[in-house]
């Protein structure tokens, strides 16, 4: 009795594996002659017996599946996650069966479709489609969570796309992982162009090297972007009103690098951001002792210098980041609205004067004080507009200056307004 149970049990067996071998092959034919419906119908038969399969089958199936799913279209990131999904699944069982009958070819395919993906995905970013653009970098990475650069560029496009609590989360998750985006660059001379050309590997720039063909090998490592990770993290806590979890983000990563600039850059921000200028001018001071020569620094604390009250510190700060970089717009309009800012109590008192002989003198050296304001504030001006000549403020500024000291560079200016705007 037993002995019979035994036969009927293997009959059993050997029955339910001709079926599926059978249903596979039906799948394989039909898809092969592009009836994508008949395939699909054959897959559902054979999908009911996975469990007792053995791992050819199962592998033999998601490989057909994945290209089923695939040629069935791709229009939908579901779709695409699908299809990946089953092709990653091959791999996996062939791996643990140490088998590799369609591993090769299902990468590839994976590979095609983090391509299309990655094409698409900066076409939404060009068109700024963030949403979709952070949707597919995102599916891109979970088709190969090995490739965490994918994730990155995910978060920063729903950041741009204002969808903070999609790039908190996808931060929140490089932070987990421990990602710095520190890659290393193989760079070398070419010989005959004296160009400095990139290569994808070091195997291959030392190949090239080797044939003479190319010089000066150099690897160069890029900056970590754990600081400008925790930075965001940190913005986006402040955005979403919570002060203190953007305290944490800042310190956390601040207890890993203690002296990274860019981590005290954030955490300058942060504190700018949420209306504390006398602690950011406190960091940016200590930022600017590490860095003396970086003038954008200097234009920082200049700006926050004045927005303390401190015009006489902000103007120093301004001219020294000019010092450094002479066609620094940006610093030249700011010291103009500085000198120009002086105008006002002159105006007033001005207004204030009365009639009598001293009060005209007075009015006179006002006056002149006046004509010596808007003759200082020229040259910064001018300066402005040679790196920017669009700027129309800058333009009718200096007309307005030129009327008022009797310059025929005020017609220059007034026309020069009139092309900006349109004619109007």
């Amino acid at each position: 009795m037993k002995t019979k149970f035994i036969v009927v049990l293997f009959l059993t067996f050997s029955t339910i594996g001709f079926s599926q071998k059978q249903a596979l092959k039906s799948a394989s034919k039909a898809l092969k002659s592009g009836n994508l419906e008949q395939a699909s119908e054959a897959l559902k038969a054979a999908e009911g017996q996975l469990d007792v399969a053995d791992e050819k089958m199962k592998a033999q199936y998601y490989f057909l599946k994945g290209q089923v799913v695939s040629a069935s279209g791709i229009d939908s990131l579901d779709q695409i996650e699908k299809a990946a999904g089953a092709y990653n699944k091959v791999i996996e069982i062939e791996a643990a069966a140490g088998g590799a009958k369609y591993t090769a070819e299902s990468t590839l395919k994976i590979q095609t479709l983090r391509q299309s993906l990655i094409e698409n995905a900066i076409k939404d970013q060009n068109s700024k489609n963030y949403k979709g653009a952070s949707e597919k970098l995102y599916l891109g990475y979970k088709t190969n969570n090995a490739d965490t650069t994918y994730l990155y560029y995910a978060a920063g496009n729903a950041v741009n796309g204002k969808d903070y609590e999609t790039a908190l989360k996808y931060y929140e998750e490089l932070k987990t992982l421990g990602y710095s985006g520190i890659s290393t660059k193989y760079t070398a001379t070419n010989k005959e162009s004296g160009e400095v050309e990139p290569f994808d590997s070091k195997q291959t720039r030392d190949l090239v090297v080797k044939s003479g063909s190319h010089i000066k090998p150099e690897d160069t490592k890029s900056e970590s972007k754990k600081a400008e990770i925790a930075k965001n993290i940190a913005l986006i806590y402040i955005n979403q009103g919570k002060d203190e979890e953007a305290m944490k983000a800042i310190e956390d990563a601040k207890s890993e690098n203690p002296n990274d600039t860019a981590l005290m850059q954030a955490e300058a921000d942060m504190f700018y951001k949420l209306g504390n200028i006398e602690k950011y001018k406190e960091l940016m001071e200590k930022i600017v002792a590490n860095d003396p020569e970086n003038p954008d620094l200097l234009y920082n604390l200049g700006v926050s210098a004045s927005r303390l009250g401190d015009n006489d510190q902000a103007m120093g700060y301004y001219k020294k980041a000019l010092e450094l970089k002479p066609d620094y717009p940006a610093a030249q309009i700011n010291i103009a609205a500085l000198i120009l800012g002086k105008e006002k109590g002159i105006v007033d008192e001005m207004n204030n004067l009365g009639t009598s002989s001293k009060d005209y003198k007075r009015y006179d050296d006002l006056k002149g004080q006046r004509m010596d304001l808007y003759r200082s504030a020229v040259p910064f001006l001018e300066g402005a507009l040679q790196s920017n000549p669009d700027n129309v403020e800058a333009v009718r500024t200096l007309m307005n200056i030129f009327y008022q000291l009797d310059d025929p560079k005020a017609d220059e200016m007034k026309s020069k307004l009139k092309a900006l705007e349109g004619g109007n």
